[in-house]
C-alpha cells in the first residue's frame, strides 16, 4: 500500500476557456498536514474537490488514498472528509441532530455512541441541544469538523475552515486538528492566515493554478531569497509608498511600529534604504513567511478570478 495519500501528475481542470488547475503535481505522504497558501483565484479551493471526488479532473491522472481520482470517486467520497468555507449543516438542527442526521448519511453502526463520543471529543456535549443556527462562527467550525469527521475519513480536506472566526477559536481549532494528525489522519488545509500555515508539516504555494513552490516553511523562505530591513519609527508608515517605487524593493509592508522592506539583492536594497531615508537606521532581520507570501503574490502578477 502506498505512503501517499494524494498522489496526482498533471493534474487540469478548465472551466469553459479558463484554466483554473494548470498541470499540478502533488505527492502527500499519509498522516501529515499540509497547508495550501495562494491568493484568491490561485485554484486552491478546485484543486481540493477535485481531490476529494466533487469535480471531475479536465485531464491529468492520480490517486487519493488508493483510489483513482478519474473513476473512484465515490470511494473517495466515503473515505474522506471535506469542510467547506460555509458553513454547509442544518441551522434549524441542533447540535445533535446534526450529528445524529450524519451517521445516518453513512449508515454507520451504534450511531446514538458514536455521536455521543464525538460530542464528549470535541467539547460539544453541553451545547448538544442547541440550534446550529445560533451557534457563534466558532462554535459552527467545531461542529463541521465533528460532522466531516464523524465517519473516521483517512484524510480531511478543509477550505479556510477558520475564516471568520476570533483568535482563540482558531487556536483551539487547530489543537484539534494536531490531535486527528497525531492519530494518523492526513490534513490538507487551505488558508490566508501565515500563523495558519507555521502550523502545517509543511505548505504548498498556488497562483494562477499553478504550484509556484512547495516544501517547509523555512525551505520556502529560504528559496524565495528574500532579503529584509526593517525600521520603525512615528513617522516611518509614510515611507512604505516610496520604497515601493524603488527597483530594489519587492516587497514594503508595515508592521505594528516598523516598516520591513524586502527584496533579492541585499546591497541594492541597503543603498536604496541608505538613500531614501539616511537619518533613520536599518536593521537585516530574518525574512517572515508573510514577507515571502507577498512578494511571491507579486512576482506571480494577475489572477484570475475566484473559482
Amino acid at each position: 500500500m502506498s505512503a501517499l495519500a494524494i498522489d496526482v501528475q498533471q493534474l487540469v481542470k478548465c472551466f469553459g476557456q479558463k484554466i483554473a488547475v494548470d498541470h499540478i503535481d502533488l505527492q502527500m505522504p499519509k498522516g501529515k498536514v499540509w497547508g495550501f497558501l495562494g491568493p484568491n483565484g490561485s485554484g486552491k479551493t478546485t484543486t481540493i474537490r477535485m481531490i476529494c471526488g466533487l469535480l471531475k479532473p479536465t485531464s491529468g491522472s492520480g490517486y487519493c488514498l488508493g483510489y483513482d481520482i478519474q473513476s473512484e470517486q465515490n470511494a473517495i467520497k466515503l473515505a474522506t472528509g471535506y469542510m467547506t468555507q460555509k458553513f454547509s449543516f442544518w441551522e434549524d438542527l441542533s447540535i445533535r441532530e446534526n450529528l445524529e442526521f450524519v451517521a445516518r448519511l453513512y449508515h454507520l453502526p451504534k450511531p446514538h455512541n458514536l455521536v455521543k463520543q464525538t460530542l464528549d471529543d470535541l467539547g460539544l456535549s453541553e451545547r448538544q441541544h442547541q440550534l446550529a443556527g445560533t451557534l457563534s462562527g466558532g462554535w459552527k467550525q467545531r461542529l463541521a469538523l465533528a460532522a466531516v469527521t464523524l465517519h473516521q475519513p483517512q484524510l480531511l480536506l478543509l477550505d479556510e475552515p477558520t475564516a471568520g472566526v476570533d483568535p482563540q477559536a482558531r487556536r483551539e481549532f487547530w489543537d484539534q486538528i494536531h490531535q486527528l494528525a497525531n492519530q494518523g489522519m492526513t490534513v490538507l488545509v487551505s488558508t490566508h492566515y501565515m500563523d495558519e500555515a507555521e502550523r502545517c508539516d509543511r505548505i504548498v504555494y498556488l497562483a494562477d493554478g499553478k504550484i509556484i513552490t512547495q516544501g517547509t516553511v523555512q525551505q520556502i523562505i529560504r528559496e524565495s531569497g528574500l532579503v529584509t530591513l526593517r525600521s520603525q519609527g512615528d513617522n516611518i508608515r509614510q515611507l512604505a509608498a516610496r520604497f515601493k517605487q524603488e527597483n530594489a524593493v519587492e516587497h514594503a509592508a508595515y508592521f505594528g511600529s516598523a516598516l520591513h522592506i524586502s527584496g533579492q539583492n541585499r546591497q541594492a536594497l541597503q543603498e536604496a534604504a541608505h538613500r531614501l531615508t539616511p537619518e533613520i537606521p536599518w536593521q537585516e532581520v530574518e525574512t517572515t513567511l508573510e514577507d515571502t507570501f507577498i512578494a511571491l503574490t507579486q512576482r506571480a502578477g494577475l489572477h484570475k478570478e475566484h473559482l
